[in-house]
């Protein structure tokens, strides 16, 4: 087996209980690399178009790359990986903490389910051996207890990977949660795991990762652990906190519903970032042997808001989603609503998103303080937002109607709901605007899982080959965004965090790790070959679905339909045609109907993929 992988995967047939090991085929890792490009291959060759994400004939997956568990900086990343309740599309989400490498230590490089289990249950994997357990005693218990109750029962190096009752009850932005603060947040798979009645994934172990030169690894954490650069110290000293005020004055960060002018509409941004949040911190927080350690845990709560010391340091996203996007400036609630998030097993930017929606079809009367049980719902109303959250997270009251996320919401109401609804395709838009970063307009509508800020190619370091591009004739432009979006899929798939892989010095240092621990002696070229290859699978898996991205309606006021008329976007308006258009020419899609040409995909070395969309 190749170096970097243990070489086995577990699968576990939930209808019966019954799993298997399976030898891990070395030439798919070389070709998909781990990750969601393992995942992807893996459920496109074994899983039925058509079928129910929440149905027994749906695949769910934890899966590790070459990264996980070694000598790499940035080395702590796992995903869940399935078709996606939300969308309807391919789903994976990216989790840190230490699960990843764990699963690895206990044996495996993934793990992959099927069928229904009759009663709640978790896995148990142990170096290199699993079982079922029964989770009576934690169904219903939210993350935290969940944590608590299996560390107690199988030690405190066991790590764990669970939902909560959110989870449980099928909420459609349902999370994975690990670390008590640790999200594996899009796409909705917290509500796979809860429909198969899986609880946990519980994995202890001490085995080794194999690989081609640990020496050589090790030399090239303690030389390039010297040499971060780019946003190094902003990370170490406020993680992703540290740009929630500029973002909103920029215009990144969306606005009252992204209606709204962070400089006319949220005048104090401050009072949610950088400082303001490392007040209430007493301790940080690194995932596993991180250099970094952008995380953080904070006071307890003493105020308005009650909540146990170590509650986990609120992330961009959620200071902008639960902030700037409701007018909230109150940084206790949005501690709290992060807390609630963690504990209950929700995305915060779907979650956040769907506070926004409420309170602006509240704001203008298509729902009163009749449906809401009485809460007011207004702008930057930071005790309604808790209170709804709280409804949303147990789906009690209204909150039921909010659980599924915003399309879902606005169909249930409807009286003009759905124009407030800022989704794509179902999925929630993060808090980053494409207005202001045109390579997050192609990173939402084209990549295959819908409105993911991950995707966008904005935390590229110097060293990828890069095209030069004319801005005002978008010459070039859709090849910078193949190249900036293959090489991310790789960051991703190899298990290297997105943040830390930002500071590195140059995009090569990647590509040395990864030839360290495998052997593999990859070049540039390959590398964004293999990122190319798994652009294609995840986005054939789509099109065997039916699904074309060139027809998803992006809300107007998320492109500048019709321009602001003030502020930092005024005047903007995204030209989604030409940048779709640009972004298929350069991977060789169709422009109308997005498939791969059967050329490439055979210069790929895709022939199986050519055989099912070229039958």
């Amino acid at each position: 087996m190749a170096n970097g992988y243990m070489g086995k995967i577990l699968w576990v047939d939930l209808n019966s209980g019954k799993i298997n090991e399976e030898a891990l085929d070395e030439g798919i890792c070389r070709k998909y690399i781990g990750g969601y490009g393992l995942g992807a291959k893996i459920i496109f060759d074994r899983q039925k178009p058509g079928i129910n994400p929440l149905g027994p004939e749906a695949i769910f997956g934890f899966v590790t790359g070459p990264y996980s568990g070694t000598p790499a900086l940035g080395s702590s990343r796992y995903v869940v990986v399935g078709k996606s309740p939300l969308t309807g599309t391919w789903g994976d989400a990216n989790s840190g903490g230490n699960v990843g490498p764990y699963l690895k230590f206990a044996g495996y490089d993934a793990v992959f389910f099927t069928g229904v289990s009759a009663k709640p249950v978790y896995l148990l994997v142990e170096n290199g051996k699993a079982q079922l357990r029964d989770a009576a005693k934690i169904w219903g218990k939210d993350t935290f207890e969940t944590e608590d109750i299996l560390k107690a029962e199988h030690g405190k190096d066991a790590e764990i990977a669970c939902i909560g009752p959110s989870g449980e009850k099928l909420s459609l932005i349902a999370a994975v949660m690990n670390n008590k603060g640790r999200a594996a947040g899009r796409s909705g798979l917290g509500a796979v795991m809860g429909s198969k009645k899986l609880k946990a994934l519980v994995v202890k172990g001490n085995l080794k990762v194999p690989m081609f030169d640990e020496a050589k690894a090790t030399d090239l954490r303690k030389k390039y652990t010297g040499e971060l650069t780019g946003p190094i110290g902003l990370f170490r000293n406020f993680g992703t906190s540290g740009i929630a005020a500029m973002s909103i004055k920029s215009g990144d960060a969306p606005v009252k519903n992204w209606a709204g002018i962070g400089i006319r509409d949220f005048p104090n941004p401050e009072k949610i970032s950088g400082n303001s949040v490392i007040d209430q911190q007493t301790r940080k927080y690194a995932c596993y042997r991180c250099v970094v350690g952008c995380g953080g845990h904070m006071k307890a709560g003493t105020g308005e808001y009650q909540y146990e010391e170590g509650a986990h340091k609120p992330e961009y996203e959620t200071l902008a989603m639960f902030g700037s996007n409701c007018l909230n400036d109150n940084l206790e609630s949005i501690i709290k609503v992060n807390d609630i998030c963690n504990r209950y097993g929700l995305d915060t930017i779907s979650a956040g998103a769907t506070i926004a929606f409420t309170i602006e079809c509240y704001e203008n009367g298509i729902i009163t303080s009749k449906d809401t049980g009485g809460i007011k719902m207004t702008w930057g109303n930071h005790r309604s937002i808790v209170a709804m959250l709280e409804k949303l997270a147990k789906r009690e009251g209204f909150g039921d109607i909010l659980a599924d996320g915003v399309k879902v919401a606005a169909s249930k109401i409807g009286r003009g709901a759905d124009q407030y609804a800022m989704h794509l395709q179902g999925q929630e838009y993060p808090a980053h605007d494409p207005k202001l970063g045109y390579s997050f307009a192609v990173a939402y509508r084209m990549d295959a899982t819908p409105a993911r800020h991950t995707r966008g190619g904005g935390m590229n370091p110097p060293g990828l080959p890069m095209p030069n591009f004319d801005p005002k004739s978008w010459t070039g432009r859709g090849e910078a965004q193949k190249i900036g979006m293959n090489f991310n899929h790789v960051v991703d798939c190899v298990g290297c965090c997105s943040f830390v892989f930002g500071t590195y010095p140059n995009a090569g240092v990647l590509i040395e790790f990864l030839n360290a621990i495998t052997g593999w002696n990859l070049t540039m070229e390959e590398t964004l070959k293999a990122g190319e290859r798994i652009a294609n699978i995840r986005h054939a898996f789509n099109l065997r679905e039916g699904l074309n991205p060139l027809t998803y309606k992006s809300p107007d006021r998320i492109i500048g339909k019709p321009p602001m008329k003030e502020g930092p976007l005024a005047g903007i308006t995204v030209p989604e045609d030409i940048i779709a258009r640009e972004y298929c020419e350069a991977m060789d899609w169709d422009p109308q109907t997005t498939k791969p040409s059967k050329k490439r995909l055979l210069e790929l070395g895709m022939e199986d993929v050519a055989r099912v969309l070229y039958p």
